[in-house]
């Protein structure tokens, strides 16, 4: 449950050394890489912020989230989760969890429809291949592309020389927008980074004054309704698909699944522990799913309420460590350890019983298989064989790790189905 926050005291120190307006955000959050002429007199007044929503929204990349994969594919089943489903409830969550901090919340919702644009094919299995692929050239990582497709390969805007800025969007959304703020060297042990070496000039106007390594409040809130949507949300499309029963979950082999994923340091007691917290949540099924309006009813319930236990949690434990205000740099979203437990549980429960079957991890190397042979064969025909905004990237690249970036952002750009039908036309 989100409650109304604590009165602000005051604004402690930010990153930004301009005035601030009355909602926390200065000139320096709504600056923009290109300056923009006012809009018409006639036009709808919207704040800066609604406008870089309504960018994100318009952007062909958010219409191709919906025939990408999320954890099953889109063509699988009329009920699972694509990407763009996805992204559309981690930005309700966001969204509401910011107004409850009394943030911004175009920014904090903007972040999350955003947050997965750069994602390619087939999920993080395809992630993986671009960036093992990828290697010569910088890596290959979706939040580096999101950044990327935001500030340069989507549409939207150029600066005085002809060159892409992408969406142009404000500096505060685009630093919510990055979950990892920092270059590949400086990754740690999950290989996670937020900007390759050639977009680093935006990426530094982006981060003026910011703490090294250190997210915005609203990149937080981002971050966490990710993860609270994902662990919820995947579970229950595993229920529905016929691959999880919450009244019969095997603990010893879901812990091991749940250590080897995402908490290699956490015992059975601890996680035995956070499974019966959850199960003690009144709406937890105590009936396997069975197909029934009633059934898919108690589904939608169980996954409401732990939502609302998430973020609650967060919530309060958020307003505990203090006054706020919660804008850009000025506080810390704090996440309680059982509350941190029981996602990583949610999320062991899917990943054991959705991403661990024979089935899947067959369909899974083909699809790395597809991948592969798409980038050799894109890399061996050239510009002939890529859209024209890409095209016209090959032919003003310097060398051939220019090339090669080109390519994977060819790639990175398809869907799930388009593809699978530009590997049969290699």
């Amino acid at each position: 449950m989100l409650v109304p926050g604590p009165k602000v005291r005051g604004r402690p120190g930010g990153i930004e050394s301009l005035p601030m307006d009355s909602d926390g955000y200065g000139d320096a959050a709504r600056e923009r890489i290109v300056e923009e002429p006012p809009k018409r007199v006639d036009a709808p007044i919207r704040t800066a912020f609604e406008r870089d929503r309504a960018r994100v929204v318009h952007a062909a990349a958010s219409r191709r989230l919906a025939a990408k994969t999320q954890v099953l594919g889109p063509q699988s089943d009329d009920f699972v989760r694509n990407r763009l489903t996805h992204s559309l409830e981690v930005a309700q969550v966001a969204r509401d969890l910011s107004r409850a901090l009394r943030s911004q919340p175009d920014i904090a919702e903007t972040a999350a429809l955003a947050h997965d644009m750069g994602h390619p094919p087939f999920g993080h299995n395809g992630e993986s291949v671009l960036a093992e692929l990828g290697a010569s050239c910088g890596g290959f990582e979706g939040n580096a592309q999101t950044l990327r497709l935001l500030t340069r390969l989507e549409a939207k805007t150029v600066d005085a020389t002809g060159a892409s800025v992408g969406l142009n969007l404000t500096r505060a959304t685009l630093d919510a927008c990055t979950k990892y703020p920092w270059p590949r060297a400086a990754a740690g042990p999950d290989g996670k980074f937020g900007v390759y070496v050639d977009d680093r000039p935006v990426f530094d106007w982006m981060r003026r004054g910011a703490a090294e390594g250190r997210r915005c409040v609203e990149a937080q809130i981002m971050d966490l309704a990710d993860d609270v949507a994902y662990s919820v949300h995947d579970v229950e499309d595993g229920v529905v698909a016929g691959q999880i029963d919450l009244t019969l979950i095997d603990p010893a082999a879901v812990w091991e699944t749940v250590r080897e994923w995402y908490l290699p340091d956490v015992g059975d007691d601890v996680l035995d522990a956070t499974l019966t917290g959850m199960r003690a949540v009144g709406s937890w099924p105590t009936a396997p799913y069975d197909g029934s309006r009633r059934s898919l009813a108690a589904l939608k319930n169980v996954t409401s309420d732990l939502i609302g236990r998430f973020c609650g949690a967060v919530q309060h434990a958020t307003f505990a460590a203090s006054d706020g205000p919660f804008v850009r740099y000025a506080a810390d979203l704090v996440v309680p350890e059982q509350t941190r437990l029981e996602i990583a549980v949610l999320k062991g429960i899917a990943a054991h019983y959705v991403m661990h079957t024979d089935q899947r991890a067959a369909l899974m190397e083909r699809q790395r298989e597809l991948l592969a042979e798409l980038v050799a064969g894109l890399l061996d025909r050239g510009p002939d064989a890529l859209d024209r905004p890409f095209a016209d990237d090959w032919r003003v690249a310097a060398d051939d790790a220019a090339r090669l970036r080109v390519v994977l952002d060819q790639v990175a750009s398809l869907t799930d189905a388009s593809a699978v039908a530009r590997w049969e036309q290699r």
